[in-house]
Order: C-alpha cells, then sequence, then structure tokens
C-alpha cells in the first residue's frame, strides 16, 4: 500500500466499528486521517492517539451528517489542517431494526438524512480539494441496497440510494474524481455479541461464514489504489450470499 503513503484520508464515522478499523488500515498503509464523529468524543480521541507511533498526521472531529452546517464546520477544519485531500470514505450510516408498518416518519428522515444525504453534503464540501488532488471517493454501501430485508426497510431504500448516488456523482464529476461503492452484507466485528441472525446468515452464505472487517478493507484499499478509470463500480462483499 505504499500508494497511500503521505495521502490524506477523511473517514466519516471513523471512530468506531468498521469504520475505525478501516482508518487504523490507512494509517498502517501510511496514510494521514481525519476522523468525523457525532457523539463519540471519547472514542475519536483514543482512536487519534493510537496514531502517534505511525508518525502520520490526524485529526478527529464532531460532525453532525445531517445537519449542512456542521457538515461545513467539519470540512472546513479538516481542509484547514491538511495541504491536500485526496480521499474520502463516506461510511458513517444508521442501521435500525423496525417492521415495516411501524417505521415511523421521524425514523424514516433520520435514516435517509445520515445515509444519503449525509454523503451527499461531505462529498460536495470536500469536492474542491479532491478535484485538486485527482481523488477518489468511497461510499460504503450495503447488501441491504440490494436485497428487500422486510425489518429493515428505510435502511434498505437509504443504501439502494446511496448506490446510485455513487453512480451519479462518478458520472458527474469524471473525470477529476473516480466514485466507488463498497457493498458489505453481514460483517462479523469483534468483541462484538453475535446473534441467531449472524449464524443463520453464515450458514447460508457459499463461503460459510460472514465478512471480517479484513473482508470490506481490502475492497476499500483496492478502490483507494486502483486506476482511476475504474469508476461508478459497486463491489458487493458478501462471501456469495446475493447468489441466492
Amino acid at each position: 500500500m505504499s500508494a497511500l503513503s503521505g495521502k490524506t484520508v477523511v473517514i466519516t464515522g471513523g471512530a468506531k466499528r468498521l469504520g475505525r478499523a478501516i482508518t487504523l488500515a490507512f494509517v498502517g498503509a501510511g496514510a494521514n486521517v481525519a476522523i468525523t464523529y457525532l457523539t463519540s468524543s471519547r472514542v475519536a480521541s483514543q482512536t487519534v492517539r493510537t496514531f502517534k507511533s505511525h508518525k502520520v498526521n490526524a485529526l478527529s472531529v464532531e460532525c453532525d451528517l445531517r445537519d449542512p452546517v456542521s457538515v461545513k464546520r467539519a470540512a472546513s477544519k479538516i481542509k484547514k489542517q491538511f495541504r491536500t485531500i485526496d480521499i474520502l470514505v463516506n461510511n458513517a450510516s444508521v442501521y435500525q431494526t423496525v417492521d415495516f408498518d411501524k417505521i415511523t416518519p421521524s425514523q424514516w428522515e433520520d435514516v435517509f438524512l445520515t445515509n444519503v444525504r449525509g454523503p451527499y453534503l461531505m462529498s460536495q464540501a470536500l469536492l474542491p480539494a479532491l478535484r485538486r488532488s485527482h481523488g477518489r471517493i468511497i461510499n460504503i454501501g450495503s447488501l441491504g441496497g440490494l436485497r428487500p430485508w422486510t425489518a429493515h426497510a428505510h435502511y434498505c431504500a437509504s443504501k439502494a440510494a446511496l448506490h446510485m448516488l455513487t453512480q451519479t456523482m462518478a458520472k458527474a464529476w469524471a473525470p477529476d474524481i473516480a466514485v466507488n461503492c463498497v457493498a458489505p452484507g453481514m460483517v462479523d466485528l469483534p468483541n462484538e455479541k453475535k446473534n441467531k441472525l449472524h449464524s443463520k446468515l453464515a450458514a447460508k452464505t457459499p463461503m460459510q461464514r460472514n465478512a471480517s472487517p479484513n473482508d470490506v478493507i481490502s475492497a476499500v484499499l483496492y478502490f483507494a489504489t486502483s486506476p482511476p478509470f475504474i469508476t461508478g463500480q459497486l463491489l458487493t462483499i458478501d462471501g456469495g450470499l446475493s447468489l441466492f
């Protein structure tokens, strides 16, 4: 990953869970990173402190992706600290389990504001910097954006919208910026309790397991370093689960 050494990467929701794993992978490759968080101030600060041994420039910024003013403020802080911005990973998202007939308008709005409008706002706010660097945008979609999960209708609809947003941005911002999307299925995260659904999906998956963070990270790093001619693509990381 020497191609990433010295690059600057912005990861939304980079303090926890899959976002943190993605952030650590970029840092391990020698990239400077800026992560956004909403409520995880302490965890974000701890995450940034772990980067000191890697001798990279790192920043954590509070950002409410639902609020255009907050997004602009965060983008301004990021641009002030870093000379260039090369890669944006729109990772932050909201996932809720609610029966279709019980989804409230506020739940629907909250999921769409975070999962769709958030990536649009952050991408737009960093667009001039990304254009100057001929950068990359990598959206984190979901298998749910391709398959109808009845207890996650608003989540599935939002990720389907993000997949289309990826293609639209790729077309609108070519040839300056390559825009792609990684769509994981079920991901087993370390130190998180597994439920019956995890086991059920692992058994149903042709590869006989759920994705690991490294499976998703490999796809993200691929789009971060692949030829810019590769754009507007959706890469599903599900071990073949979507084949059924």
